[in-house]
Parts: structure tokens; C-alpha cells; sequence
């Protein structure tokens, strides 16, 4: 038997909040981990958090900004953020969608 948890990516995206309201919705927690669906819509405006994070490209092309690093990105790719670094997405297409993955302590996980 398995104490797993397995989410549906399809029916993730269809529970996002309607824009204008933020498309980010925490789809599991456990400990310090927190996992959510992340599909931004026009303009990326988000601030740095405080926690290390991960992005798993699910759909979408653009520019990832990752402090003073531009990274073009497709699906599949696994993007890594500081804590406390400022990242964005950038000329993204319309369909851009991300697994969002904090974990660990506020500042960070030790370098």
C-alpha cells in the first residue's frame, strides 16, 4: 500500500483562480514542502520568496530571468531559484504552465 499522493495536471490547471486574481494555487503541502501550479497570464510580477524553489516547465516556451541569468526554456526543464532571488518569466507564451516546488528553511537551504 502507498501513502503517495498524485495530482492531475489537467484538472490542477482547471482549478486555477480566474484572472485577473493571481493563477497560483498550493496544490499539496507536506513539512516544509509546498507544491502548487503556477500559470501566469500576460505579465510575470512576482517577488522574490523567501524559501528555495523549483519550476517544472509542464507547458510553455519564454525567457527565464533567474537573478542576472536569461535562460530560454520548453517543457521538461526543471528551473532552481535561490531564496531570495528576483526571477520572472519573460516573452512567455499564452499556455505557460509550472509545477512550483518550495522547500526547506526561510534564507534557504545551506550552499
Amino acid at each position: 500500500m502507498s501513502d503517495g499522493f498524485q495530482i492531475d495536471i489537467d484538472k490542477a490547471i482547471a482549478a486555477l483562480p480566474a484572472a485577473p486574481e493571481e493563477q497560483y494555487m498550493v496544490v499539496f503541502r507536506h513539512g516544509t514542502l509546498e507544491t502548487g501550479i503556477y500559470a501566469p497570464r500576460g505579465v510575470d510580477d512576482q517577488t522574490p520568496h523567501s524559501r528555495d524553489e523549483v519550476y517544472v516547465v509542464v507547458k510553455g516556451t519564454g525567457i527565464f530571468v533567474c537573478g542576472k541569468e536569461r535562460k530560454l526554456f520548453t517543457p521538461g526543464e526543471l528551473l532552481f531559484v535561490p531564496a531570495g532571488t528576483v526571477h520572472r518569466f519573460e516573452g512567455f507564451s499564452v499556455d505557460l504552465t509550472v509545477w512550483v516546488i518550495f522547500y526547506g528553511p526561510p534564507g534557504g537551504e545551506e550552499r
